[in-house]
């Protein structure tokens, strides 16, 4: 049996990869200030995304999540809001028409703002400071001051996630995401390349198809599927004090939420059974998620989802694998075939970019494309020799035409990458990279489908 869960139990709990505050006081009067605070998503949309992921396990649907590796109080910027939002549409029109399937679309946005590093402390030269853990805690310039953990940020994230919530409502359901705006998806820079350009083709049936309905009858004022989109919002669950302090019991349903975000996930860092992480996961309603990296035991694994899903409800874990493209076929293989022979219900869902990330010549992190891609594929292959659903794609990315990520179709070098270099922590995909990516997950799933079709057939 297992122990009561209250939303604070994760505080007798070993914790991993969180600051140490100079000041208790502050910390406790910030967390009950939020408290106070009205919840940035609901229950209800919490539970419509988790019957979507539950699609998602069953074959019937796949999960898109994307969007910046760590948000940032200093480039907030309604366009760049925008732009994420609008590479997501563009992926997620290119995988439905492709594979003929629903995408269930998740940022990584409004609330990614807390990061786990390596290190507690960093040095340069003489000096060593504490690390850069994300926005919400400390700064990222390397000064004494900036480095001190300072919990009033948690209140400027609260802040600005409300804000990014709701433009991203206002872009979902006010007019944005109309599939007759697929034209005006495209970012200029995309526009002149292949990844473009074949969006533009792609675009150009679907408005030929549109053209079609209407002619019919049906047109986006008389069909609410045509006017807009469900978006959902997602992060690490990292800093449990933020968690906790939005963490509400739900009127219609007496279950905990965490409000902060539709679906929250655990790292590969932070994942022990016995950890305060897994033990806050476990006790909210919301769809949860953990990464699964190539030191992931495939019994703990199996003890996990016990964990965070005891009456192995499929939707509610999504397992989010992040080996390396040098790794997938090591590691892969057991872990499914382990969950398999237990019958656990998951989502399983590709993240190619943690296990690809490189220390470059001229002195920054990236992560090479066609590493990218490679596992990927590799996942995918791996998914159908063992006769399994690869259900989803995990990326960091963005819609800026930022050069963090060598190759793709905009050739990006080494040498190239500090032009517009701008994350603050992992390098991203561009538009361009992203929708790229898009067209290969295109194809696997269209043959997919294609298989699905074959084997009811017969």
């Amino acid at each position: 049996m297992s122990t009561p869960w209250t939303p604070d139990s994760w505080r007798s709990k070993p914790i991993e990869q969180v600051p140490t505050y100079p000041d208790a006081d502050a910390l406790a009067a910030v967390e009950s200030e939020l408290k106070g605070y009205p919840p940035l998503v609901f229950a209800g949309e919490a539970r419509v995304l988790k019957s979507q992921l539950k699609d998602v396990c069953e074959g019937r649907a796949f999960l898109l999540q994307g969007g910046d590796c760590a948000e940032s109080f200093a480039e907030f910027h309604p366009n760049k809001i925008r732009d994420t939002f609008r590479v997501l549409l563009q992926m997620a029109v290119v995988l439905t028409y492709a594979a003929s399937c629903p995408v269930v679309k998740v940022g990584r946005m409004a609330g990614q703002f807390a990061k786990p590093r390596s290190a507690p402390t960093e040095t340069q030269g003489d000096i060593t400071l504490d690390s850069y853990r994300g926005d919400i805690i400390n700064g990222i310039d390397f000064t004494e001051s900036e480095r001190i953990p300072d919990p009033t940020r948690m209140l400027k994230a609260y802040s600005q996630a409300a804000a990014t919530l709701n433009l991203l409502r206002a872009f979902a359901q006010g007019g944005y995401a109309n599939l007759q705006s697929v034209h005006r998806w495209n970012l200029d820079f995309v526009t002149d390349n292949e990844a473009g350009t074949r969006f533009h083709e792609l675009a150009d049936r679907i408005g030929d198809a549109l053209d079609f309905m209407a002619a019919c009858g049906v047109q986006a004022d008389n069909v609410q599927a045509l006017q807009g989109t469900a978006f959902y919002t997602s992060h690490e669950s990292l800093l449990l004090g933020y968690e906790q302090a939005l963490t509400r019991v739900d009127s219609t349903s007496g279950d905990w939420y965490d409000t902060s975000a539709h679906l929250l996930w655990v790292g590969d860092r932070t994942r022990n059974l016995d950890s305060a992480h897994v033990e806050f996961l476990r006790g909210v309603a919301n769809p949860v998620a953990s990464k699964v990296g190539p030191t992931t035991d495939p019994d703990r694994l199996l003890r996990l989802c016990d964990i965070l899903n005891p009456e192995n409800e499929p939707g509610r874990l999504t397992l989010i694998t992040r080996f390396g493209a040098d790794q997938v076929e090591k590691h892969l293989p057991t872990l499914i075939r382990a969950i398999e022979r237990e019958g656990k219900k998951v989502v399983w869902s590709c993240d190619p970019m943690h296990g690809n990330t490189v220390k470059t010549s001229v002195g920054v992190k990236t992560r090479p494309f066609e590493r990218i891609m490679d596992e990927v594929r590799q996942t995918f292959s791996v998914h159908k020799a063992e006769g399994t659903y690869a259900g989803g794609i995990h990326l960091e990315l963005t819609g800026q035409n930022v050069t963090e990520c060598t190759g793709g179709v905009a050739a990006i070098t080494e040498d190239g990458l500090t032009s517009r270099y701008h994350t603050h922590c992992d390098p991203r995909l561009n538009a361009s990279q992203a929708l790229e990516l898009s067209f290969l997950l295109a194809e696997f799933l269209k043959a997919e489908r294609q298989l699905q079709t074959k084997q009811a057939a017969e």
